[in-house]
């Protein structure tokens, strides 16, 4: 009998215990990551414009996470029929970057070396940000991996365009990440989805974005084109890197950002499309970014934030396999 099963072992309820993300054993030492899924948190924000506190995203998430972790051996699904994370599905957390404040390219520094260490393990990396910034650190860390495996196809589910080149300065911030990754030449193309209403972006950059590649679709687009049709859109058989700014979601749903936009995504409208897409291609790499805890007194940002990740992952390895 399993050691996860209901009746053997401890019954390990979710508040019991010390909160990695989903329970999964804690790996101090980044030289001897060995598994299929590897968490890094980076809890810095100093990139954002408006309200800080994403810095706590990556300890709130990882709370939220035990919700979902009894301990037993994975979680079916009826309508899919299908269980997902089994004993077969090995998951890591690393624990978070080291984050000097006031000091961005520092920072950026170790996230980015975690990540690249995740990928010389053969890992998956999820990074749990964050503001919006962490993703260009770990953009930077696929130039290695993609110098052996080939280019990476960037989808982002967010409100706002991120694809700010210079302002006042400014190139590391969270209106900066989208416009840092269609820089690198092993950056194939782009997708964003969930672009609306008063943007971070101004007009030129929309232009700029498509110029170089991009599909940008707003929330009213995707659900008036659907699911299978937004997916469609997507280049299949690529290798992607999905980034998920959790203010794609509407604020009725997910308080707990520092820049919240109403008219977003529901549940669903997101989960469908990354279930669609672990069928399409191969999914490298993860980011979720910008919950900001301290603004939603309902705790839902974050049981959101988890529930989502862990769905993905679910899709991702059931599929592989």
């Amino acid at each position: 009998m399993s050691s996860h099963g209901y009746d053997a072992g401890r019954l390990n309820l979710p508040f019991v215990g010390i909160p990695t993300f989903g329970k999964s054993p804690y790996v101090q030492d980044w030289e001897t990551i060995d598994a299929d899924v590897a968490i890094l948190g980076a809890p810095f924000d100093f990139g954002a414009q408006y309200r800080s506190g994403a810095r706590f995203g990556p300890r709130a998430v990882r709370e939220a996470s035990t919700l979902f972790s009894f301990g037993h051996a994975g979680a079916y699904d009826h309508e899919d029929d299908a269980t997902y994370l089994g004993e077969d599905v090995r998951i890591v957390d690393l624990g978070d970057a080291d984050i000097i404040h006031t000091k961005t390219e520092e920072s950026h520094a170790n996230i980015e070396f975690g990540v690249r260490k995740i990928l010389e393990a053969g890992a998956l990396p999820v990074t749990i940000g964050g503001d919006h910034s962490v993703n260009i650190p770990c953009i930077n860390a696929f130039a290695d991996d993609c110098a052996q495996n080939g280019a990476i196809h960037v989808i982002q589910i967010d409100a706002h365009l991120d694809f700010v080149d210079d302002r006042h300065g400014v190139t590391l911030g969270h209106g900066n990440p989208m416009r840092r990754a269609m820089e690198k030449d092993y950056v194939s193309g782009m997708t964003q989805l969930g672009i609306r209403n008063v943007s971070s972006t101004a007009k030129e950059g929309y232009e700029d974005a498509r110029a170089r590649g991009s599909d940008i679709l707003s929330v009213r687009q995707v659900r008036k084109l659907g699911t299978d049709a937004v997916l469609a859109r997507i280049p299949e058989g690529q290798r992607y890197y999905v980034t998920i700014d959790i203010d794609a979601f509407c604020p009725s749903i997910a308080a707990g950002t520092g820049t919240p936009s109403h008219g977003g995504f529901l549940y669903y409208d997101v989960l469908e499309i990354l279930q669609g897409l672990s069928t399409r291609g191969d999914v490298v790499g993860i980011d979720l970014v910008e919950v900001a805890p301290a603004y939603d007194p309902s705790e839902s940002t974050q049981i959101l934030a988890a529930q989502l990740l862990l769905n993905f992952l679910g899709f991702i390895f059931h599929n592989r396999r």
